[in-house]
C-alpha cells in the first residue's frame, strides 16, 4: 500500500461535493442526484382544514352602526373598504409602515391594517368620511386645502386622521421623543414636534413642508 492510499480523512475534492450536495439540498429539498426526498405517507389521523366562517358583529363607524357578517381574520381596514363601502382609508404598504389607513378608535390613531375588525365592537370608530360635519369641513381637513397640503391624495386621508389623533395626544400632554420634559401638562407644537409626532405617515409625494404648515394652523382652531 503506497503513501497516497494510507491517507487518512476526507479529500478536499469530497469536502466540496459535499458541501455543494448540502447547498443544493437545503435551497431545493431535492437530493443533488435529483431523487426527490421521501414523503411521509398520510394517515386517517391527519387534521382536515376546516372552512372558516364568518362571525356576526356590530361595528360603529361615524356615529353609525354597521351590522355585518366577516370572516374572523378580516382586518379592520378591509372591512371598511370591501365590505362597507368606506374606501376613503387607504391600504399602502398593508404593513402598518405608511400610515395611509389611519384611522381614529376612541379617539386615538391606530393603523387599520394591523387590527382585525372582529376586536373592535363597541367602539367608536373615524374614518375620514366622519370628520366633517355636514357640509363643514373638520379644521383639519380646511387647513390641508387651504396650505396644499397634497399632491397626489393617495396619503391625505390618513395623514389627517393621524393629524387629529395628534394634536389631542398633544393637548393631553404626551411627550415625544424631541420633547424637551416628559411631564408637561400641553405640548408645545414646534415644527420639530409636529415632524416627530407624524413620521408615521409617509408621503412619496414629498409635500411634509405643506402638511407642517396645515397642521400648525389647526392646532389653533381644534
Amino acid at each position: 500500500m503506497n503513501a497516497k492510499s494510507r491517507r487518512m480523512g476526507p479529500t478536499r475534492r469530497t469536502v466540496l461535493e459535499s458541501g455543494a450536495a448540502a447547498g443544493f439540498l437545503l435551497a431545493t429539498g431535492f437530493p443533488a442526484k435529483g431523487q426527490q426526498l421521501p414523503v411521509a405517507a398520510s394517515t386517517s389521523n391527519d387534521v382536515e382544514t376546516a372552512a372558516v366562517q364568518p362571525i356576526a358583529m356590530t361595528l360603529n363607524i361615524n356615529s353609525r352602526d354597521y351590522s355585518i357578517g366577516l370572516d374572523p381574520r378580516t382586518t379592520l381596514l378591509d372591512a371598511l373598504r370591501n365590505h362597507l363601502g368606506l374606501t376613503g382609508s387607504k391600504k399602502g404598504c398593508d404593513h402598518g409602515q405608511c400610515g395611509a389607513c389611519t384611522v381614529l378608535v376612541n379617539g386615538q390613531r391606530i393603523n387599520s391594517c394591523l387590527t382585525l375588525a372582529a376586536m373592535h365592537e363597541g367602539d367608536a370608530i373615524t374614518t375620514i368620511e366622519g370628520l366633517a360635519k355636514g357640509a363643514d369641513l373638520h379644521p383639519m381637513q380646511a387647513a390641508f386645502i387651504a396650505h396644499d397640503g397634497f399632491q397626489c391624495g393617495y396619503c391625505t386621508p390618513g395623514q389627517i386622521c393621524s393629524a387629529v389623533g395628534m394634536l389631542q395626544e398633544a393637548a393631553d400632554g404626551w411627550p415625544s421623543h424631541v420633547s424637551e420634559t416628559l411631564s408637561a401638562g400641553n405640548v408645545a407644537l414646534t415644527d420639530a414636534e409636529i415632524r416627530e409626532r407624524m413620521s408615521g405617515n409617509i408621503c412619496r409625494c414629498s409635500a411634509y413642508p405643506n402638511i407642517v404648515a396645515a397642521i400648525r394652523d389647526a392646532a389653533r382652531e381644534v
